[in-house]
């Protein structure tokens, strides 16, 4: 979906969200819906709108459909999925696009059942060379660890979440993969609902030239938790600036995101 679309479409739910009659549980199922261990089934659709990608400065639109299933394991543990399906409109030479899916993400972190003031989340991620193209993904089978930390003082939701993957197969022509990803979050909710949050996606692609490896984003943006009939639904509208990036990554990116919630 084009990127003014989803701008209309998340400044109509942000502004025009019905008003949640038990503030205190909005703002509870907000916290979970936040949180990337939570024990909460959710369908977030979070679409990233990279903007002056490439040597032509065009326009990069990544859709990532991004399931979440926990399981419990007993008493004392639960595991926690994680998939992310990327549906992506590159831009190529001139005019023209490559439109597809990437590659599949999945975590599984296992964390224990019982919440503590700090809660944490460990396990495997695997990349599957799902990509329909050869430019929108690595063609490489990629694995490594995960791992999350999260705190919910007050109305705050804190918490950071690590990983590195490193080509297991695929391709032997393709390119090695050996690439971290850090994402620290900063949430702070209302009753209403209503949040302000940060969530930038830092990455560094060890196999890259020193010049070329990192991309730091800065910025953030707010959201809604709100009950369209009996389903709730969390949204949110950020942007973010690379003050670090590779040469032809974009300058700017504008995430959008509506996620579905299906508390137990």
């Amino acid at each position: 979906m084009k990127g003014r679309l989803w701008i209309t479409l998340a400044a109509l739910v942000l502004l025009a969200a019905p008003a949640i009659g038990q503030e205190q549980d909005a703002a509870e199922l907000a916290k979970q819906a936040q949180n990337p261990i939570g024990n909460l089934i959710s369908l977030p659709l979070q679409n990233n709108t990279n903007f002056d990608v490439g040597p032509y400065e065009r326009t990069q639109n990544v859709l990532n459909i991004q399931p979440v299933w926990p399981f419990s394991l007993g008493k004392k543990w639960k595991l926690i999925t994680r998939t992310i399906l990327p549906v992506i409109s590159q831009p190529a030479p001139g005019t023209d696009r490559t439109n597809g899916l990437g590659d599949v993400n999945f975590t599984g972190f296992f964390s224990p059942a019982a919440p503590g003031k700090i809660m944490w989340g460990a396990g495997p991620i695997i990349v599957f060379p799902t990509a329909t193209d050869e430019v929108l993904g690595s063609e490489k089978w990629s694995l490594g660890p995960s791992v999350v930390l999260v705190a919910t003082p007050g109305s705050l939701l804190l918490g950071a979440l690590v990983n590195n993957i490193w080509s297991v197969g695929g391709d032997s022509d393709a390119d090695d993969v050996n690439s971290m990803l850090f994402q620290y979050f900063i949430n702070y909710n209302y009753p209403s609902g209503f949040y302000w949050t940060s969530a930038p996606i830092i990455t560094a692609n060890w196999e890259a030239s020193s010049g070329n490896r990192w991309t730091v984003p800065f910025g953030g943006g707010a959201g809604k938790l709100f009950h369209l009939g009996k389903q709730p639904i969390n949204t949110s509208i950020q942007a973010y600036y690379n003050v670090e990036k590779p040469e032809f990554a974009g300058d700017w990116t504008l995430r959008i995101q509506v996620q579905l919630l299906f508390p137990k």
